[in-house]
Order: structure tokens, then C-alpha cells, then sequence
């Protein structure tokens, strides 16, 4: 316990110094940094750039090995980004930052969910900065909370619940997540979640993503149709000059079928979400996660 304590506490440190760096450093500096270390970060870690590669190989077998490994890398400098982004997401506060930095497409999706009066559920997936949600769904007045899972460093762990939080959001554990997201829908709040993660089997269904069989939660689907509850896919992107297109797709209200048939259709409908958003930037996706076991 003590080992793991003193562990801690110099990651924490090591961390406090890295937040400090980025943000001394202008916005566009930063994340070109975190480009390279990103860049870099491929010959560090050889393990993840080989399940990149051969993740991206199996969903894109018509991509030649050029291809494939300009693609890897391109996701890697996106880690690298995403990584300082996330370090200096307190940086947007105002709405003049909202103004500067994001172009909203399909928002009327979003108004016409939260119209219903049941809570929406807002579909995403690690796909291009999903974080940025935090900040700007409460800036544009959808109360949100947000799935995540705890850190293994408790210290760490407690500064991105503040980040994520600044914004008037709240963090939802994944630990007993279906009871918390029940109590948030119930107050008419959007629950973001992301659908995108390898589940244990033993928790799962197995639904076709990428033409491969992926363990996916069922959650969400069980609730959106036992209670009902609007689901509207969003996600945003990253331009080239460090801004955000957020896009948030027509809403989908499932019918509520009690049996196993339909959650498994459902939740393969929802992942086909999340396949279409990756494709439209497949370099702004988790390609280093082993979503296939």
C-alpha cells in the first residue's frame, strides 16, 4: 500500500509538471507539441502501435500498407493533441471562447430531444475530442452529465473530475452506472456515454462493428427502450487550425421490446453509429484500445 501510495504521489508530480508546461505555453503551441509527442509516442509504445495497425488492417483491408501506416501515425499525433487538449480543457470558459472555437451542426436535433421531456441520451465514442462536451452543452444550456471511469491514481483521477465538471456538468461513475443514469434521465438531463469500449463478455452482446464481433454494453440500449428515452449521436471534430465541428445527428427513439432479439438489433444499431462517425475521420478515432478479444 505505502509502494503504490509513494507511486502515486510522483505520477501526480511528474503530471502537475506536464499541465504546467502546456499550459505556459500558447494554445496552438501546445497542441503542436502534443502533435509530436503524440509522433513520438508510436516508437515509444510498440505494443499500441501494433494494435493500431492491426486494428486499422482488419476494418480497412482495401488500404495498402502505406496507407495504413500514414493512418497510424496520423492517429497517434491526434492522441497527442487530444492529450494536451484535455491537460488545458479549462481554457474555454466564455462564450466568446464558444464563439471563436466551435461551429455547431444539427443543434435542432439536439433541442427537439430535450423538447421530449425524458432525458436524452447524447451517443459518442472516442472520436476526435470527446471531452469537449463538458464545456460546451452546459455553455449552450443542455444540462449534462457525464460515464466515466474512475483512474487507478486517485490524484490524477480528482483533476479531471474537476475539469470535467467546470462547466455545471456532473461525472457519472461507471461503477453502478445504470442506477446513477436513471436518476439523471429522470431530472431531464443529458447523459453523454460512449459506446465504443471493449465490455466483458459476461456483461455484453456481441454486434458487428467493422465487419468484426465486438463486446458492447447493452446498457443503454435497455434503458432508451424501457424508459423511452430520445438518443441523439453527436460528435466533434477537430479541424486542421485546432478548432471543433460538433455535429449532432437526428434523434432515435427506440421501441420498447422486452426481448433479447431487440436489444441485441438495438445496440448494433447504435454501434453503426459510432462506425459512421469514425468513418468520416478514421484518424480521429481510439484505434490503440483492443476493442476486438
Amino acid at each position: 500500500m505505502a509502494e503504490r501510495t509513494a507511486k502515486n504521489i510522483l505520477e501526480y508530480a511528474l503530471f502537475l509538471i506536464l499541465i504546467f508546461v502546456a499550459k505556459l505555453l500558447p494554445r496552438r503551441t501546445s497542441l503542436t507539441v502534443g502533435g509530436y509527442i503524440g509522433r513520438a509516442c508510436q516508437y515509444l509504445l510498440p505494443g499500441k502501435r501494433r494494435i493500431a495497425y492491426n486494428n486499422l488492417s482488419r476494418a480497412f483491408p482495401e488500404m495498402s500498407a502505406a496507407e495504413i501506416k500514414r493512418n497510424v501515425a496520423e492517429t497517434f499525433r491526434h492522441l497527442g493533441i487530444s492529450g494536451m487538449e484535455m491537460l488545458t480543457l479549462d481554457r474555454f470558459k466564455t462564450d466568446e471562447d464558444l464563439h471563436e472555437y466551435f461551429r455547431f451542426s444539427g443543434l435542432e436535433n439536439l433541442r427537439e430531444a430535450y423538447a421530449l421531456n425524458r432525458g436524452v441520451f447524447i451517443l459518442t465514442g472516442h472520436v476526435g475530442f470527446w471531452e469537449v462536451g463538458t464545456f460546451f452543452l452546459p455553455k449552450l444550456g443542455f444540462p449534462a452529465d457525464w460515464v466515466a471511469k474512475k483512474m487507478k491514481n486517485p490524484h490524477v483521477d480528482r483533476y479531471f473530475l474537476r475539469m470535467r465538471e467546470a462547466g455545471g456538468g456532473r461525472c457519472l461513475d461507471s461503477k453502478k452506472g445504470a442506477r446513477r443514469i436513471v436518476r439523471s434521465l429522470g431530472e431531464k438531463r443529458g447523459v453523454a456515454v460512449l459506446l465504443d469500449q471493449h465490455t466483458s463478455r459476461r456483461q455484453a452482446v456481441e454486434v458487428d462493428f467493422f465487419g468484426r464481433p465486438a463486446c458492447t454494453t447493452p446498457i443503454i440500449t435497455q434503458i432508451a427502450m424501457k424508459h423511452r428515452v430520445p438518443i441523439v449521436p453527436m460528435f466533434a471534430y477537430r479541424t486542421r487550425d485546432y478548432r471543433y465541428e460538433v455535429v449532432a445527428d437526428p434523434m432515435i427513439i427506440l421501441e420498447n421490446d422486452p426481448g433479447q432479439e431487440a436489444v441485441i438489433r438495438n445496440t448494433a444499431r447504435l454501434t453503426q453509429k459510432i462506425e459512421e462517425a469514425i468513418r468520416r475521420d478514421i484518424t480521429q478515432w481510439f484505434w490503440v484500445h483492443r476493442r476486438w478479444r
